[in-house]
């Protein structure tokens, strides 16, 4: 007991009336590790390199503006938190790639993961605001030593953008130019790759394909809800119909008439196939079907893991564009109309990138149009169905209600 401090001073304690005189000087001795060779704070972290990165393009002209340490730092730490980022995402990905989501013990990870990205990205909102108390005058001060860098150049965010899902084809040119042709060769080289990479949106399309509860000699949730909505509807009519005339009952009739060719396109595959192809959905038929269920159904615990990720990557389109949105508002202030240092048109390039074109799980946010009353949503019976896990479904294919497991 005497080699122990804790109960030397339990011992102590009990032994002395004045609680000072339990206090030992031995608590505030130690070892000076550092002066020994051991790993240090600085050295763990490469601070050396971090803290000496900050060059002033204004300081070696020889006009040391002072602003320019915080537009350095600020964007030095923009990219810090990209490249964590990107370090998430391609871990989720790799989970969805190498088939581990099959095993929903996985999808715990995957959630906490995509959280973070939402967690970084509400921090990177804040950020706009420590630099925003940078004047217009003072970014002009220093401006004209930036060109021609541009933000526009920041190839952390590009990657981010494709491995998310932003459509090469659905960007807004850039000095009249594609996308990639404003990289140097080797960046332009990892653009491509990760074009042609799966990207987050397709390995979520994937998973939402294999929704069970889709199949047709199963529960067949997709045809179930196709009955239940022009049922009500029709019901919904009748009810209409019985009305005395009057203005009310004809803009009632007119709404339902609006909502009935709502899910007629809905229950159209053709028509969704065209949107798809024009750009305005981005989902395949069925994992728009997927999705839709998760929706319905997000209060049975099969599905609330499933409906915390669909809301985590709405969060993650809505957060990019606020981004955006503060990034366009920002430059505006700074700069008005002016050209931006990169080439490009600056406030108005930006402006047009503040748009569903940039929204890549724009399908998840479309869901809450095709929302009907709970008493329309086919009824689940536990002792009747019992869903698989995406894990045991197997791609089209319905398994046997022997093979059923929660």
């Amino acid at each position: 007991m005497s080699g122990c401090p804790y109960f030397q001073r339990k011992f102590v304690s009990t032994s002395k009336q004045n609680p000072k005189e339990d206090e030992s000087d031995d608590s505030q001795t130690g070892i000076n590790k550092a002066s020994k060779g051991g790993l240090i704070y600085g050295d763990y972290l490469q601070l050396d390199k971090i803290v000496t990165s900050q060059v002033l393009q204004s300081e070696l002209k020889g006009n040391k503006i002072h602003d320019e340490h915080l537009f350095i730092v600020t964007h030095q730490a923009y990219e810090l938190w990209f490249k964590q980022v990107l370090w998430e995402l391609d871990s989720v990905r790799e989970i969805f790639i190498s088939g581990h989501v099959r095993d929903e013990r996985n999808m715990l990870k995957v959630n906490t993961r995509i959280n973070r990205i939402v967690m970084i990205f509400r921090l990177l909102l804040d950020q706009f605001a420590v630099l925003e108390t940078m004047t217009a005058l003072d970014f002009y001060d220093f401006r004209e030593y930036l060109s021609p860098a541009s933000g526009f150049q920041s190839l952390q965010f590009r990657l981010l953008e494709n491995k998310i899902g932003v459509p090469h084809n659905q960007r807004v040119p850039y000095n009249r130019r594609h996308y990639r042709d404003n990289f140097r060769d080797q960046e332009s080289e990892q653009l491509l790759h990760s074009e042609q990479a799966p990207t987050m949106l397709q390995l979520v399309e994937q998973w939402l394909e294999r929704t069970p509860g889709l199949e047709e000699d199963g529960f067949n949730f997709w045809g179930k809800l196709e009955t239940n909505i022009f049922e009500g509807l029709r019901r919904e009519k009748e009810k209409i119909e019985q009305k005395p005339a009057s203005e009310i009952k004809e803009e009632m009739m007119a709404e339902l008439i609006k909502q009935r060719d709502i899910f007629l396109s809905l229950f159209d595959e053709k028509r969704h196939d065209h949107l798809v192809s024009t750009g305005q959905r981005r989902l395949s038929y069925k994992a728009l079907q997927g999705a839709l269920m998760i929706y319905f159904y997000r209060e049975e615990p099969r599905f609330q893991v499933p409906f915390q990720l669909l809301t985590s990557l709405m969060d993650i389109d809505t957060l990019m564009t606020k981004w955006r949105y503060n990034h366009v508002c920002m430059v505006h202030r700074m700069i008005g109309s002016k050209g931006g240092t990169g080439g490009s048109s600056g406030y108005q390039y930006l402006r047009s990138t503040v748009s569903d074109r940039y929204k890549v799980f724009v399908d998840l946010f479309n869901l809450a149009t095709f929302l009907v009353p709970r008493e329309w949503v086919p009824k689940l019976d536990p002792s009747e169905y019992t869903f698989l896990y995406m894990a045991e479904c197997c791609d089209s294919s319905y398994c046997s209600s022997s093979d059923d497991s929660d």
